[in-house]
């Protein structure tokens, strides 16, 4: 392990602005770990309780910001340790920052070979995952590693890009590995059809491959229990001619898949990078390169049918949130054409459409408090009133100008960790900010 990039890279090392105090939390208020990627419970839904909300009064304050590489990798937070996933020149580098305040702890770095063939940046698109006293990152070229969170050491790591001969992919490998008890389970996308992979959390060995002729996406697997039984939702579909993908249920003990729909957009061109939203024995997935979204249900043979199909509702790249029986979320392919949209879960019933004005674009929705997180493309984050009768902006807030700010923000103990992926209007580069919204 290297405990700083050496030489050029030495000046990210150690290096954090903005150093504050953050308040303390209010009493009563429920504070969480954010160990994965959509959050603690896989939905982009927290249980976090007083929020700072009246801006008007009391501005979210800038606690520390840490420099960082390419990617748009959402950090985890265990405790006080942060773990940061990201590119610097041709090195994927792990950091882990006190999540109070940005000072850092400990850092890895290795080669990870990789040429972008569209522009869209060479750093991970995954996010770190913490459990207990082990960190899991999985590289935009396949490279897996497992660490030990107290510093840094390599527990164990797996080259799953060579060993399972994963097929190429638009933009590198980006699918975020899921956590079941001691599987870690891989979209892969692999030679011979091995299209998911669980791997033991304590080894990396492997446990079981899922055989499918579908190949990795960009949308995370999430965990779902149906009629008492352990799965795996996988929403797969990689690079191929003719474009080939849909929703895997999977046995998250044997690797068996259960039951394959297909979904995907026609086009060659077109990826899936929404996660499936689990709705009792529903599951809602999208896409926003023609196919849009549909709800397809579990019945208790574990065959599954489609239930409704909603075209106009195509999420580019953030996750829908489900709540109180209806969906919200980021449609359309086009910053400058997206909409919030809400449908009623159990019919597939548009009940709205607005584009707040044309202010948050393509959005990433975290459900908190009693309110909607909105964070906009662009650097904007407000509070929304989402329900059936339409949106409000509750308060909003220029953070700052700065193109695909796609990254659902992190939050932990009241804690907001943000992460600007481009450089913004200031001349500021990519940095991990981290504003206190502890309320009283």
């Amino acid at each position: 392990m290297k405990s700083c990039l050496p030489l050029l890279f030495s000046a990210l090392c150690l290096v954090t602005s903005h150093a504050a105090e953050p308040k303390p939390l209010a009493d009563g208020a429920v504070a969480t770990d954010w160990p994965r990627f959509l959050g603690p419970t896989h939905n982009a839904i927290s249980t976090e309780t007083r929020l700072l909300k009246n801006w008007e009064k009391d501005e979210p304050k800038l606690l520390w910001e840490f420099p960082k590489g390419l990617g748009h990798a959402c950090p985890a937070i265990s405790g006080k340790s942060l773990i940061l996933f990201h590119r610097i020149d041709k090195r994927e580098t792990i950091d882990c920052l006190n999540a109070e305040t940005g000072e850092q702890r400990w850092n890895l770095s290795y080669e990870a070979p990789y040429q972008d063939r569209y522009g869209s940046g060479e750093g991970p698109k995954t996010n770190p995952l913490i459990d207990n006293d082990r960190v899991f990152t999985f590289g935009i070229s396949g490279l897996l590693h497992c660490l030990n969170l107290n510093d840094g050491g390599v527990v164990w790591k797996r080259d799953l890009g060579a060993e399972y001969q994963m097929k190429p992919n638009f933009f590198g490998h980006g699918s975020t590995p899921l956590l079941m008890g001691n599987r870690l389970i891989v979209n892969i996308g692999g030679k011979g059809n091995a299209c998911v992979a669980a791997l033991d959390t304590a080894t990396g060995k492997p446990l079981w491959v899922a055989k499918h002729e579908w190949g990795a996406s960009y949308a995370s697997p999430v965990p779902a229990t149906f009629y008492g039984r352990e799965c795996v939702l996988v929403f797969a579909g990689g690079e191929s001619r003719p474009p080939t993908g849909g929703l895997l249920c999977i046995d998250a003990a044997t690797g068996q898949v259960l039951n394959a729909t297909p979904h995907r957009a026609r086009i060659a061109e077109s990826v899936s990078a929404s996660s499936p939203v689990v709705i009792g024995n529903r599951v809602f997935i999208t896409e926003s390169y023609g196919s849009g979204g549909e709800m397809i249900e579990i019945a208790p043979d574990f065959s599954a049918k489609s239930v409704w199909k909603a075209g106009k509702f195509g999420a580019y790249f953030m996750t829908p949130v489900a709540k109180d029986g209806y969906l919200y979320g980021s449609s359309g392919q086009q910053p400058r054409l997206a909409e919030l949209v809400c449908y009623e879960a159990a019919t597939g019933r548009e009940m709205w459409r607005d584009d707040l004005g044309g202010k948050f674009q393509r959005s990433t929705l975290l459900s908190v408090d009693g309110a909607f997180l909105c964070l906009g493309e662009n650097g904007l984050l407000g509070w929304l009133d989402l329900s059936p009768k339409g949106a409000r902006v509750l308060v909003s807030k220029p953070l700052f100008s700065a193109p695909e700010s796609w990254t659902l923000p992190a939050l932990s103990r009241g804690l907001l960790y943000l992460s600007q992926n481009e450089r913004d209007d200031a001349g500021n580069g990519p940095r991990l900010l981290c504003y206190d919204l502890r309320g009283q």
